[in-house]
Order: C-alpha cells, then structure tokens, then sequence
C-alpha cells in the first residue's frame, strides 16, 4: 500500500467520521437527548440559557446540520472516484459546504430562540 493511498484511507475515515458524528448530534440534540453542554450543539449564549432553548434551536437547526454531516459522509467515497489534484478540491469544496451549513444551522437555531422569546413576552 502506498503513502498516498493510506492518506487517502486516512482521510476518507475522518470525513466519514466527522460526518458521521455531525448527523448524530443533529438527531440527539434535537429532541434533548443530548442536552445542554460544553462540547456539542449549538453553544451561545443563547441556545444555553435554558433547556427549552437548547431544544427550540436544535430542532430549528436539525436539516442544515444533519445535511452538514451528511456532505461529509458522500465526499469520502469521492475521493477513490477522482484523481489526486480534484480529491483535493471534493475535499476543498465538502469541507466549505459543511462549514456554510453549519453556520447557517447556528444562525436558524438562535433566531428560533429568540422568536420564541418573543412570543413568550
């Protein structure tokens, strides 16, 4: 096995993993079962203030998110499918996209919130 092939073996498992990782935290938080904390979900100090919070922003969030993971999961088995030069950039473009949603989840989840907020008034 060459250097260049366990890279690509190496690589391939982190976006799996990580991908894999995003969709369930989508899927636990949104519900609360994976509740308020200080290592996964949507943490400001918004999505923090309450358990109801946490929640209204994940549930909010979950399509982005999961979709966020979900990139990830469908750019590994790209990278045995395309040469080395666009490998890089199916790496380039997913990890760009993943970034975009879950910022784009982050920005839902805590307008969620305050909607509530504000109906709550």
């Amino acid at each position: 096995m060459t250097a260049d092939t366990i890279a690509d073996v190496v690589l391939l498992l982190v976006l799996v993993g990580a991908g894999v990782l995003l969709v369930w935290c989508a899927r636990a938080t949104a519900p609360g079962r994976l509740g308020r904390n200080q290592l996964a979900g949507i943490r400001t100090a918004t999505t923090l203030a309450s358990d109801e919070a946490w929640r209204t922003a994940h549930r909010a969030a979950r399509p982005l998110s999961e979709a966020a993971g979900w990139v990830l999961v469908a750019a590994a088995p790209a990278l045995f499918l395309v040469g080395d030069e666009a490998g890089l950039v199916v790496v380039l473009v997913a990890t760009g996209l993943t970034l975009a949603l879950t910022i784009g989840g982050l920005v839902v989840g805590t307008r969620a919130v305050r909607r509530e907020a504000d109906r709550s008034r």
